[in-house]
């Protein structure tokens, strides 16, 4: 089998981007990880599918593959992506499109510096909905990670997040520590790791041990995730810079019911043909 595909990043964080519209694809979780893999395949974070839409109010299906095989609901970095790349295949004229994902519809926008804004919806804090074990809804918890009792601020970006603030992004122990929270038993559905160093009241540095990929140069929810928290706590202004160590995005929330506005960065790495057998 042969697929055309495009790889493309968003801040350092990679993507594999097949049209699922002009070609068949039936791919199976051995394949998507053979993609993934960085030594035997093309190697990306994520793998994205672009689909015809299944409700009739979307443009667009967006389907998300870990670089373990494993469908999640949702990927800012991707979905900035994704709106790129229907553009730049002659999918879609719109500067804004509707896309069907696994937790529901997006909105994600071309502006006119050729950097991609999508509305991420409105966080979610109840623990069924993120799913989190807990009895009641709290403004932060504390887990039990191996012994050592860690604060995270816990909520849905359409995908689970648990974030924790530290003193120094660079000797945080992300991948220690974000292993043994992602697979943590208080989260069914595992929960992306996030790691905030605090630099003002608008710009935070952040790492992320993503679900199902390990820790990956950048995180679109993670980033809304990072910011809502910490507006939550009080420790930021609506409007934040997120740096991560793939680049920079700005994250924009006015509290409550409101959407989570991401905003940043996307690049065309190369095209090619992929063979599978």
């Amino acid at each position: 089998m042969k697929l055309k595909f495009t790889k493309m990043h968003g801040a350092g964080n990679d993507f594999v981007v097949i049209d699922a519209i002009n070609q068949q694809v039936d791919l199976s979780t051995e394949q998507i990880r053979r993609i993934a893999d960085r030594h035997f395949g093309v190697g990306c974070d994520q793998l994205l599918l672009v689909e015809r839409p299944t409700r009739a109010d979307a443009d667009f299906r967006y389907r998300i593959f870990n670089a373990d095989g494993s469908e999640v609901e949702q990927c800012g970095n991707g979905a900035r992506c994704f709106v790129r790349f229907v553009h730049d295949h002659g999918l879609s004229r719109q500067r804004e499109i509707r896309v069907e994902t696994a937790s529901g519809l997006i909105f994600p926008r071309l502006e006119n510096d050729g950097r991609v804004t999508v509305n991420m919806g409105a966080p979610r804090f109840a623990p069924d909905d993120i799913p989190f074990k807990a009895e009641q809804r709290a403004l932060t918890y504390m887990l039990d990670v191996n012994g050592t009792a860690v604060e995270v601020s816990v909520l849905s970006m359409g995908n689970p997040h648990a974030v924790q603030i530290v003193g120094d992004i660079d000797t945080a122990p992300v991948a220690q520590t974000g292993a043994l929270i992602e697979r943590h038993p208080r989260f069914p559905k595992r929960v992306n790791a996030g790691f905030v160093q605090i630099v003002d009241r608008g710009h935070i540095r952040l790492r992320v041990y993503e679900r199902g990929a390990g820790e990956t140069l950048s995180c679109g929810t993670g980033a809304c995730a990072a910011v809502v928290a910490g507006i939550t706590r009080g420790l930021l202004q609506p409007r934040v810079d997120v740096t991560t160590r793939g680049g920079v995005l700005t994250i924009e929330w006015a509290g409550g019911d409101n959407p989570v506005w991401l905003t940043g960065p996307t690049v065309n790495v190369f095209e090619a043909e992929l063979i599978l057998e």
